[in-house]
């Protein structure tokens, strides 16, 4: 089992349309009306990728990641929304997305992210995948900092932009690429949300003084540790 999909969508005809789409994919798709039931077929089956849209009745696509969440840390989980706010994308991201398409979008497009999420799910997302940095132990698919045995769970953004610095530890991270990663795009709100994670990050890691992250002004970030402290 490597390609099951479930779709979680209330608009009868686009579920459709989707479903048969992606079965002539060469995907096994499930779909689910709406958050409820998508969360029943979730728990009571095995899937690879949930691709949900957001706004549905009885329980919406958020509150449903939320429950998937507490579940799984590491399946993919795709978003589907006309919903287009920066506030609204950061929403799902801390939820724990992995990628927000907008509606309306071209299929083509959908069957590129997943496969896209698929792949990386599969050869960067193992169980037992961490980081040592410094005194800390990273695990990246739970986004859980480790440190004498006290877990710090860090949201969604926190979790990425440390996992870029941390496999980059000693060399500057641009700026525009650690936005790109993150969100998808570069923009002034970006830089200010990077600014703020950053700073939110220097607070997790503030308990090993060797450990400091370096502006590095007009280009990035550094991930530095002082092996001599």
């Amino acid at each position: 089992m490597g390609n099951r999909i479930l779709f979680v969508e209330d608009e009868a005809d686009l579920s459709l349309i989707v479903a048969d789409t992606l079965s002539d994919q060469g995907y096994e798709v499930e779909t689910a009306v709406d958050g409820i039931d998508g969360l029943y077929k979730f728990k009571t089956g095995e899937y690879n990728i949930v691709v949900a849209d957001v706004m549905m009745p009885r329980m919406d696509g958020f509150s449903m990641a939320r429950e998937i969440r507490k579940i799984s840390s590491t399946i993919p989980l795709l978003f589907l929304t006309a919903k287009s706010t920066v506030e609204d994308v950061e929403e799902g991201f801390e939820i724990g997305a992995n990628d927000y398409l907008k509606k309306p979008f071209e299929l083509r497009e959908l069957i590129v992210r997943i496969k896209a999420l698929l792949r990386y799910n599969k050869y960067n997302r193992n169980e037992n995948e961490s980081i040592r940095i410094g005194e800390y132990t990273f695990c990246i698919p739970t986004q859980t900092l480790i440190l004498r045995g006290k877990d710090t769970l860090l949201s969604h953004f926190e979790a990425r932009i440390l996992e870029l610095l941390a496999l980059n530890i000693g060399k500057t991270v641009d700026a525009s690429e650690l936005m790109m990663a993150v969100w998808q795009r570069d923009d002034p709100s970006n830089r200010n949300s990077l600014h703020g994670y950053i700073h939110k990050l220097r607070r997790v890691l503030r308990h090993d003084p060797a450990i400091s992250i370096i502006n590095q002004r007009g280009f990035g970030y550094m991930l530095a540790i002082n092996i001599a402290h």
